[in-house]
């Protein structure tokens, strides 16, 4: 079975508690999850795929981002959720970009922030998601839809605009949070999202067709490194 880390820490929040009981869908879907705190990270290099979880600031925010340096160059596939997109974006900038880049919460408020303060707080709301035609979401999720979020900050603007120039792919928008979605470039599947996918899996709900994207992106990525 492919194997997926649950990059960060499982506090029991409502988001880490929808994605433990999305485990046994993924586990259908064949592949296997095992939650790997922040600084266990350094042998991130052995699963098929990774997801970073919502939950950020991390325990060693530090080591969540040397792994997303190794998940990013050596294409294993990668999901990031909330938190998750938030650490990628600072990642790319500062590793492809080679710029400087801080976040508001964690390292205050500065000229070099790429992710800030939401404009108004989108904590335990919904908002209308709208993928855009032509990307790789739009594919997988073709119509607008009502996306959970739990985040009160999130990729600027300014840095959203930076991306897209240097071949990043907005996948979907929202009116108060701005790109909901990013695809990275020149990497199988390497995909984040201000909404949480998972975001349902206690009622039941089906497994969100991002979510089953990624898993088939794992799959791949196993059947890669086995030959």
């Amino acid at each position: 079975m492919s194997t997926v880390a649950l990059l960060g820490e499982d506090r029991g929040h409502r988001s880490h508690r929808e994605l433990n009981a999305l485990r046994p869908q993924l586990a259908e879907l064949g592949v296997e999850t095992t939650w790997v705190p922040s600084d266990s990270a350094f042998g991130i290099s052995r699963y098929d795929g990774v997801w970073l979880v919502p939950g950020s600031p991390y325990a060693d925010d530090d080591a969540v981002l040397r792994a997303l340096s190794v998940v990013r160059e050596r294409g294993i596939a990668f999901l990031g959720s909330c938190g998750g997109m938030q650490y990628a974006v600072i990642e790319f900038v500062r590793s492809v970009l080679g710029e400087r880049a801080t976040h508001a919460e964690s390292d205050g408020e500065a000229d070099d922030n790429v992710v800030g303060a939401l404009a108004c707080s989108l904590y335990g709301e919904e908002c209308l998601v709208t993928p855009v035609p032509g990307s790789r979401f739009a594919g997988w999720v073709p119509e607008p839809f009502a996306g959970m979020h739990f985040c009160n900050y999130a990729p600027t603007a300014e840095v959203v605009g930076r991306l897209v120039a240097a071949g990043v792919v907005v996948g979907a928008t929202a009116d108060d949070a701005g790109a909901e979605v990013l695809e990275f470039p020149d990497h199988p599947f390497y995909v984040a999202s201000m909404f949480q996918p998972h975001i349902g899996a206690l009622a039941g709900a089906p497994v969100h067709p991002l979510v089953r994207a990624f898993a088939a992106a794992v799959r791949e990525s196993a059947a890669r490194a086995r030959g």
